[in-house]
């Protein structure tokens, strides 16, 4: 970090929570066959449903790499019905899907002459697992330019579905997915925490050790435990001793028992269950209801054929007076190993 210059925190500038009034949701149209390999072409409905509940209450931009693609896109729509006015698309070229992850992150200051700015975390596609990523890692700076607004370039890795916020100066995240050596080897945990607190503008560093097995991003908080509320969090815990998961999920529910938010107050936590074991190839897949994205009028939850859905939706709902919680099938797009928070990014109202 350059001391001569200010950052976003410094300057009054924070990451709001995803509860927090949007304009628009932000998306990279799926394309990458490897990531859905022989059944990219399965995806599609379910992606469309998901813009579908999007549009009810705000608009959908989505990045696109020609027009070919965007005539692809919208004639996939149009087989929904989906509102072509609460649609626009971008020329912005992509190597995959994961808008989360390679999105921008859009911070907020009411108070400013310019009140929204973005961070362009660097990228490198979850530890170079899956390159090239060239393409995706310039997404945020493409957006800000289009925007005309200012761009902070923080100089490390970082991923959106890696931290999950309360906008009152609290972040959640996990030490098996920042503290990887694949991210940022030359960074200690309290180097990591500086960047969060200058870069996303909290104070308060919530840290949860394990991930969902099966999850390729090294532990994503967004399959494990999630705000829903200032002060109240879901955190998903497996039923069956017998799981692979059920250590692993105890272990982070322990750790949230003793954490306390920016005011010195207990988390309230919401217990949502785990759906059955999906396997793809010898691979379990990272199935997990914690993977849902809160919209402006709807909370859209990937739901995975199995008995345990109805409940998570139930317990959700409860959780989301002010929102309508809506399920879409989830089987076909979880196969790229990830599903509606992991292919979404906010962009905030001021």
């Amino acid at each position: 970090m350059n001391p001569d210059v200010l950052t976003p925190k410094e300057l009054g500038y924070y990451f709001p929570a995803e509860f927090h009034p949007h304009v628009a949701t932000w998306l990279s149209w799926p394309h990458k066959e490897a990531s859905w390999p022989g059944k990219i072409h399965t995806i599609y409905p379910a992606y469309v449903s998901f813009i579908k509940e999007l549009t009810r209450g705000e608009q959908v931009c989505i990045n696109v790499c020609n027009e070919a693609m965007k005539d692809f896109a919208v004639r996939e729509l149009q087989k929904q019905d989906v509102n072509p006015d609460k649609v626009s698309f971008f020329i912005h070229p992509t190597n995959d899907a994961w808008c989360r992850d390679h999105g921008p992150a859009f911070l907020i200051n009411p108070n400013a002459d310019i009140r929204k700015v973005i961070v362009d975390w660097g990228y490198n596609a979850w530890g170079d697992k899956y390159p090239p990523y060239d393409l995706d890692d310039i997404i945020p700076t493409k957006i800000a330019s289009h925007y005309g607004i200012p761009v902070y370039h923080p100089g490390i890795v970082m991923e959106g579905g890696s931290v999950d916020f309360n906008g009152k100066g609290t972040v959640l995240t996990s030490t098996c997915c920042l503290l990887n050596e694949n991210r940022n080897p030359h960074l200690s945990q309290k180097q990591i925490e500086e960047y969060l607190i200058n870069f996303y503008g909290v104070e308060n560093i919530l840290w949860v050790d394990e991930g969902i097995i099966g999850d390729d991003t090294d532990g994503h908080i967004d399959d494990t435990v999630r705000f829903v509320n200032e002060d109240t969090v879901i955190t998903v815990v497996e039923e069956n001793k017998n799981d692979e998961n059920y250590e692993l999920l105890r272990r982070n529910l322990k750790q949230l028992h003793k954490m306390r938010l920016q005011d010195g107050k207990p988390l309230n936590i919401v217990e949502l269950p785990m759906p059955d074991k999906l396997v793809y190839d010898d691979m379990r897949l990272p199935c997990s209801y914690a993977n849902f994205y809160i919209a402006n009028t709807t909370v859209i939850v990937p739901t995975y054929n199995c008995k345990q859905d109805d409940k998570a939706l139930s317990i959700l709902q409860d959780c989301f007076k002010d929102r309508e919680v809506v399920g879409i099938d989830s089987t076909e797009i979880i196969w790229g190993l990830g599903s509606f928070h992991c292919l979404s990014q906010q962009e905030p109202k001021i």
